[in-house]
């Protein structure tokens, strides 16, 4: 008989939790108290900077349970909020967990989850150090604050690009709204699991390490994650720094994956590309004369593609897309929102 959360109740499943996460986790410096009081406490490195984020995943709304492993979910929670440290040229240290979850849930979901998390968590030494479940009656939730840490003067902000600055971009935004989409119209979902566009949607890929990376060199000017769609997020830039940008649509990364599915699914490509989508890729600006430097520093710890993709322009809020014949038109900077119909 499958072992349920109400089985053995809300303390019981913490006791087990707790345990796992001393066996399975790792020992962070700086945890003065972990999980087992009111709360937790830590003590800050000398010459650092505290990062604080939170972010949260409703079942059917940010992940599709029927397609998705209790394991591979415990990821993506941490992915995402781990690429927010990295974002901001950080890396992360400690995480809160808090569980919504419903009294049938089976315990080894819950315990593959933390195991998810912690994957995600060990390899920058972090750790959970606390966190919170409640029951909830239909769908279940994860909220999670992660806290890391960057060395004073070297956060690289969304409001500090200038006009001039080149636009780079790792990776290839539109991978996982491609894996999603393929998900709901496939008839066969199931047969696409190892699917890399699928894969990128269910456990999507941070670049936390290319974030500190380019942080310590110094050679960014303004940094941000699209986690809400390349243009939305460019578009975040543009707003909080003043200026403007113009994107040369031939120069827009995409791969063999990313065509097949445009062609698969009757879409342009370049929509794929540029509209909704969580791939927690960075757009990066610089100076002109940084942007092979970029591209060393990032090499220097992955093999991570970068791709320069356009220039910031003196025009506040307007995005503008070249196309290779030399028209050019102007683009609504629109991405996820929970909101939206």
């Amino acid at each position: 008989m499958t072992e349920t959360i109400s089985g053995i109740g809300e303390f019981g499943l913490i006791d087990r939790l707790r345990t796992l996460i001393q066996k399975e986790g790792a020992q962070t410096p700086g945890v003065a108290l972990g999980i087992g009081d009111d709360t937790a406490s830590i003590h800050p490195r000398e010459g650092y900077e505290i990062l604080v984020t939170c972010d949260s995943l409703v079942e059917g709304r940010h992940y599709l349970p029927a397609h998705t492993t209790a394991f591979d979910l415990g990821r993506r929670a941490m992915t995402v909020n781990i690429s927010d440290i990295g974002a901001m040229g950080g890396t992360p240290l400690y995480a809160l967990v808090s569980l919504g979850l419903q009294g049938k849930t089976p315990v080894t979901d819950v315990e593959n989850m933390y195991r998810g998390f912690l994957r995600e968590l060990k390899p920058f030494e972090a750790s959970i150090i606390g966190g919170n479940i409640t029951k909830t009656n239909e769908i279940n939730f994860i909220d999670i604050t992660l806290l890391g840490e960057v060395e004073k003067g070297k956060i690289v902000r969304r409001s500090t690009a200038k006009t001039g600055d080149s636009i780079l971009v790792t990776g290839y935004p539109g991978q996982a709204v491609g894996g999603l989409r393929l998900l709901l119209e496939s008839e066969r979902p199931d047969e696409l699991r190892d699917n890399p566009l699928v894969r990128a949607y269910i456990t999507p890929s941070h670049r936390a390490r290319e974030g500190h990376a380019i942080a310590r060199s110094g050679y960014a000017r303004a940094m941000i994650d699209t986690s809400d769609g390349f243009l939305a997020d460019l578009g975040h830039i543009c707003e909080e720094s003043g200026v403007g940008a113009v994107l040369v649509q031939s120069d827009l990364p995409s791969n063999d994956d990313l065509r097949q599915a445009a062609q698969l699914l009757n879409q342009d490509l370049y929509e794929l590309i540029l509209k909704d989508s969580d791939d927690y890729e960075l757009i990066i600006t610089c100076s002109a004369v940084h942007v092979e430097k970029i591209r060393s520093v990032i090499a220097g710890v992955s093999r991570t593609p970068v791709t320069e993709v356009g220039y910031m322009t003196e025009t506040a809020g307007e995005i503008r897309l070249i196309f290779p014949d030399g028209r050019m038109r102007n683009l609504q900077p629109k991405g996820w929102d929970h909101f939206k119909k």
